[in-house]
């Protein structure tokens, strides 16, 4: 129902139209992904809403602009491109090369399956941290609800136990998004490598982000972490 909500409230504020897309990391049937998940039924109900599978979507050519790679070009969907505004909807889990994945390490679903193959390694062995960066900057999030109900530890981003967070976290930074995140998984955000590269990208310092709602110190747990990740922690 949190997908069926947003799009709601964008079309509240004025949108012509919604676009759901998403371009699974590993080789799925989509179809029957958006049919177990409920999502479907849930965007049938929605009028100007359409979904993409970003995988085979058309692709435009991007110069990356960062150097970060020694990737010459980025193939990336059209879709996503030509978007007024890109929301990043991830979920709140560890990870086991990044430390955390978060709205900004989200965006390697973005990547075409059908020019990257699966699980899109190619920007893998460019160096994790390298590439997440080098995305934030050739495809800027301008918004980011992360879902942290239902979150992961541990031995992420597929292998890990949930751990019940129960909590959202909204924001028009991702980088400082993602810092909450991470404040709120008990982790320093800091000390996590794509972050800290990404720092002139958002506002890391809690000093430089506005918090509304709930306090952080108030709702955040201390999540499970792999050992080569406990330099991690707050």
């Amino acid at each position: 129902m949190l997908i069926a909500a947003v799009i709601d409230t964008i079309y509240r504020l004025g949108a012509a139209s919604v676009i759901v897309a998403e371009g699974p990391g590993h080789i799925r049937d989509t179809d029957l992904l958006l049919h177990e998940s409920g999502l479907r039924a849930q965007l049938e109900t929605l009028k100007r809403t359409s979904f993409v599978d970003l995988n085979f979507d058309s692709v435009t050519r991007v110069v990356p602009g960062t150097g970060l790679t020694q990737l010459e070009e980025l193939w990336l969907p059209t879709t996503v491109q030509s978007a007024d505004v890109v929301i990043s909807m991830p979920k709140i889990k560890t990870h086991h090369w990044a430390g955390v994945t978060l709205s900004l390490k989200n965006s390697f679903g973005i990547l075409p399956g059908s020019i990257y193959g699966w699980p899109k390694n190619v920007l893998h062995w460019q160096g994790i941290d390298n590439a997440i960066v080098e995305l934030a900057v050739s495809v800027p999030i301008h918004f980011v609800i992360a879902d942290g109900i239902e979150a992961m530890e541990g031995n992420g981003p597929l292998h890990g136990p949930m751990r019940r967070l129960g909590c959202l976290v909204f924001a028009d930074d991702p980088v400082a998004a993602d810092a909450t995140c991470c404040r709120l998984m008990g982790i320093h955000p800091s000390r996590v490598r794509y972050l800290q590269m990404a720092s002139p990208l958002g506002n890391l310092d809690t000093n430089h982000i506005e918090q509304r709602g709930e306090a952080v110190e108030g709702v955040a747990q201390q999540f499970e972490l792999l050992p080569e990740f406990a330099h991690l922690r707050g």
